[in-house]
C-alpha cells in the first residue's frame, strides 16, 4: 500500500509523518501509530513491522499517521542515546502535531482518532492518551517503562491514568520482563483507580514483541492474530 510523507516542525525540529489513507472518501476514523524503537529509531522507512501494521489498519478502513518521534536525534545516532535522552515533554508535542496533521487530512473524522503503539510505542500510546483528551481510544501492545519518568520535570507515565478520557485495550505476554506481569497488574490497578474503562489480554507462551513477524524467536502467530482480531473489534466499537 502506498503512503505519503509530510514534514511538520516541532520546536523547530522537522518531523516526518508517514500517512496511510484507506479506500473510500470517508469520513474515516484515524489512528496515530507509535513506533517500536529497535530499527525504527533510524527512520519509519526502516521499520517493517510498523509499516505493515499501518497498512493493515488502513486496509481495515483507518487513516493512519506514523510520526517519526526520534527526529530529535540524527537517524544514525545510537539507539542507546535515544533511550537515555528520550523526553516525554518532547514526545507529547510530537503526538499533538501528528494528531493535528491526521485530523486535517481529507476524509478524516477528527472526533474518531485512536492512538496505538507497540513496544516503546506502547508506552508512547499511554503517554498520548494521558496528555491529549481528543483521543477516542487507546491500544497498548506490551509497552514497558510506563512506571518510569522520562525527561526532566515529567511524571512517571503511569501517573497520567487519571487524565485518560478514552477506553484502553492492552496486550501483553506472560513471559515478558518489560513489562513483566507484575507491571501489567500495576497498569491495571492505575486505570481501575482512575475509573478508566479498559480490558487487558495476556498470553501464555508469549514474551515481548510477540507480533514482530520479522523476529522468529519472539513472534507468536496465534497470539498475534488473536490480538489483531481483538484490537480491530475494539477500534470498530469505539471509532465506528
Amino acid at each position: 500500500m502506498a503512503y505519503s510523507i509530510e514534514t511538520v516542525r516541532v520546536k523547530d525540529s522537522p518531523m516526518e509523518v508517514f500517512l496511510f489513507a484507506p479506500a473510500g472518501a470517508g469520513p474515516n476514523p484515524g489512528i496515530v501509530l507509535a513506533q517500536h524503537i529497535p530499527v525504527g529509531h533510524t527512520g519509519v522507512e526502516n521499520d517493517t513491522v510498523t509499516l505493515a501494521t499501518a497498512e493493515r489498519y488502513a486496509e481495515n478502513g483507518y487513516a493512519v499517521a506514523v510520526p517519526f518521534i526520534f527526529h530529535w536525534w540524527p537517524k544514525a545516532a545510537e539507539m542507546q542515546q535515544k533511550r537515555d535522552e528520550f523526553r516525554d515533554d518532547w514526545t507529547e508535542l510530537d503526538l499533538k502535531a501528528a494528531f493535528d496533521l491526521l485530523a486535517k487530512q481529507p476524509g478524516v473524522d477528527a472526533k474518531r482518532i485512536a492512538i496505538v503503539g507497540h513496544c516503546w510505542g506502547g508506552r508512547v500510546a499511554w503517554l498520548g492518551a494521558g496528555t491529549d483528551p481528543r483521543y477516542a481510544a487507546c491500544a497498548v501492545f506490551y509497552g514497558g517503562r510506563v512506571k518510569l519518568a522520562m525527561g526532566p520535570g515529567t511524571p512517571p507515565a503511569i501517573e497520567l491514568a487519571p487524565k485518560f478520557r478514552c477506553p484502553v485495550i492492552g496486550f501483553f505476554g506472560n513471559e515478558d520482563t518489560n513489562p513483566a506481569p507484575a507491571d501489567v497488574d500495576d497498569y491495571d490497578a492505575a486505570l481501575t483507580r482512575a475509573g478508566v474503562k479498559h480490558s487487558f489480554h495476556s498470553y501464555d507462551g508469549a514474551g515481548h514483541a510477540f507480533q514482530s513477524f520479522n523476529n522468529p524467536e519472539r513472534y507468536r502467530p496465534q497470539a498475534s492474530e488473536d490480538a489483531w482480531q481483538k484490537v480491530l473489534a475494539f477500534l470498530y466499537k469505539n471509532l465506528r
